[in-house]
């Protein structure tokens, strides 16, 4: 069985909504029906488990929704296996497909989703995951530091390879391209990739360390995703950026099946499914999708993040991606990003459950650093030290001046 959780909003009856939902999204439409027989809804008809109720709400999620009380309640809905298998396609329109649009909702958001036994190894899961981005960029005992290229947008094939060249000397061990950049006119991937590469290779013949560079390889077409995939294997590349949310399901099913790479997810676009609390779907329940599907590396922001994301979800997604769907080979290695640098170490500690399996990927934080990208690398790096060695960052930066001077740089929260 798999068992959804609705966080139901009403004026009207939270017992016959939850039973709305079973039956609509099942057997049910809104007459009765000749060949809905006993005996088939007992085979495929959905059934509300429980219902915990909640405090109301004071105001309504939708607006224009007539007079309260807005009754609420968390309700768990059970699906027979067999009305559903194991396509994902077929699991995302049973959770949301219709239930959007029943009337009488005054909000309504999916917050919980447990799948059953036979999704264990039905779908391929992490390539990689946590333990091969680690053995990848050969980081063990303390996080993966990563950057982005910035500016994002506008630098040429070889002032790319300029700032990337910078960072690998400095030490670092992931630099990705900014999740808009793909293959402008300005900057092809082919030329970029023909700029960074023999920068990596050449760094991993002196020194055995290679660093991870995440190329941009999003496209519509699946075919030309994987033409792009073919492009950075060939080149001795190992890290592909994802955005999930335009390539869709199949794109991403099809890319999975044939790739080498790391894939490296980000979700922009994920807000507008949840930024709304009454309504949409917890980042728990739409993570696990994409993890089913492949994703090895999930972006999930961070502490002090620069958008509107509060800590506190923040962590419950750091703890959604490492919790193990079926065993913990399925989770995906998390990446704190989004106006990180140095300073948000300690609490990214803390807050994580004192681990270090993380990406702890800076953008500005590291590039805009007053003394240079390279100088922005060793400071992340020694805040990660001093974090975990539970020293504070101010007595750590009087011996270290590239923290000393990150922190007065972007004390005041204003990394990018």
């Amino acid at each position: 069985m798999i068992i959804l959780t609705y966080r139901i909003e009403t004026s009207g009856s939270i017992e016959a909504m939850a039973a709305k939902i079973a039956s609509d999204q099942s057997t049910g439409t809104f007459v009765a029906l000749p060949g809905e027989t006993e005996e088939v809804k007992a085979r495929v008809a959905a059934h509300v488990l429980a219902i915990r109720h909640l405090p109301d709400a004071e105001q309504p999620s939708i607006p224009d929704a007539g007079p309260g009380p807005f009754k609420r309640a968390d309700v768990d809905i059970g699906f027979p296996f067999d009305a559903i298998g194991t396509d994902v396609a077929a699991l995302m329109t049973i959770t949301i497909g219709g239930t959007y649009s029943i009337r009488g909702f005054t909000g309504i958001r999916v917050v919980d989703m447990k799948l059953p036994e036979e999704f264990r190894g039905a779908l391929p899961g992490p390539q990689f995951g946590v333990a091969g981005s680690r053995r990848l960029t050969g980081v063990e005992g303390r996080p993966i530091i990563g950057t982005i290229v910035k500016p994002a947008l506008g630098l040429r094939p070889h002032e790319t390879a300029a700032m990337v060249g910078e960072l690998i000397e400095a030490g670092v061990d992931f630099i990705k391209d900014d999740e808009k950049l793909m293959s402008p006119a300005y900057s092809p991937l082919a030329e970029r990739v023909k700029a960074i590469m023999p920068l990596v290779l050449d760094h991993e013949q002196k020194t055995g360390k290679k660093v991870m560079y995440a190329f941009g390889i999003s496209h519509a077409d699946p075919d030309e995703m994987m033409r792009n995939h073919d492009l950075v294997a060939k080149a001795g590349g190992n890290c592909a950026v994802i955005n999930i949310n335009s390539i869709g399901f199949g794109g991403m099913a099809y890319l999975r099946k044939r790739s080498s790479l790391v894939l490296h997810a980000h979700r922009n676009g994920w807000d507008i499914l949840t930024r709304h609390p009454g309504l949409g779907m917890d980042f728990r329940v739409w993570q696990q999708f994409w993890r089913l599907l492949g994703v090895d590396q999930f972006q999930i922001n961070g502490i002090g993040s620069k958008y509107w994301e509060p800590d506190d979800s923040f962590v419950r997604s750091f703890e959604a991606v490492t919790t193990p769907l079926f065993s913990p080979d399925d989770c995906a290695l998390p990446v704190a990003g989004s106006g990180q640098w140095g300073g948000q170490a300690p609490e990214t500690y803390q807050r994580t459950g004192r681990t270090v399996d993380l990406l702890y990927l800076c953008g500005g934080g590291i590039v805009s650093h007053p003394d240079g990208p390279g100088a922005g690398v060793r400071a992340v790096q020694q805040a990660w030290q001093a974090a975990v060695d539970g020293i504070p960052l101010a007595d750590f930066a009087r011996s270290h001046a590239e923290l000393a001077h990150s922190i007065e740089k972007f004390g005041d929260g204003k990394a990018a």
